[in-house]
């Protein structure tokens, strides 16, 4: 006979990046995050920043995850008891889309707690609400159907979210271009790498301005034998 798993699974959060690691990460679009990822470290862009006008459309903070499963919320209620000022609240729900994952009451009870934004991969509900809390939310969607409050679920584990893999600690940035992960392993090689990438823009930027139009490396490559010319 199986053992019934515990209603919930909570792992204490073991790890923080330091102020002056947000502080660096913060300054940054996402793009050059990107870029200084090799690219990549996006969610899905189909979870977006909800309303970004009548809602802050950027944000950075510490994740904290929460891992409810599909049609239930027991798992992110229980994180609110561990949110501290500057985390980004994490609920993952297996990309539900048939009820929310959160709404008003527990975005801004997560506010209160000192949370800087609320991401999930599923829905959410009660727009209004959201807007008057006002805390920026990433989601896939709104709709007014309920979850349930039931578990089992886990609080502070690794999750996979938006095709990206999130543990508690690691950095959280959003803006209209989307939403990055930044590792924590990896918050400082990123912060040194992303100076060399802003440098790099600045550089590309005046150019632009200056009237280029075309790159100098793509210039060089059309006048070798790289290219086949017909």
């Amino acid at each position: 006979m199986i053992e019934e798993p515990p209603l919930l699974q909570i792992q204490r959060p073991r790890r923080r990046p330091t102020e002056a690691q947000i502080a660096a990460i913060a300054a940054q679009p996402t793009g050059f995050l990107c870029d200084a990822m090799d690219g990549r470290g996006a969610l899905d862009p189909s979870l977006t920043l909800l309303d970004p006008v009548a809602l802050p459309d950027r944000f950075c903070g510490v994740a904290l995850t929460a891992e409810p499963g599909p049609d239930d919320i027991l798992a992110l209620i229980a994180a609110l008891r561990l949110v501290q000022p500057g985390d980004v609240l994490i609920s993952a729900t297996g990309a539900w889309r048939h009820s929310a994952a959160a709404g008003d009451r527990v975005i801004g009870m997560a506010r209160n707690g000192g949370a800087v934004a609320f991401v999930t991969d599923g829905m959410v509900r009660d727009h209004e609400g959201i807007v008057e809390v006002g805390l920026p939310v990433v989601c896939a969607g709104m709709t007014p159907n309920s979850p349930y409050g039931k578990g089992p679920g886990k609080v502070g584990h690794p999750v996979v979210l938006g095709g990206m893999a999130i543990a508690t600690g690691d950095l959280i940035v959003g803006d209209r271009s989307g939403t990055v992960v930044v590792p924590f392993e990896r918050i400082d090689d990123v912060i040194a790498t992303v100076e060399r990438v802003s440098g790099l823009e600045a550089e590309l930027d005046g150019k632009v301005a200056n009237g280029q139009t075309v790159p100098e490396s793509m210039v060089d490559l059309l006048k070798t034998d790289q290219v086949a010319w017909t």
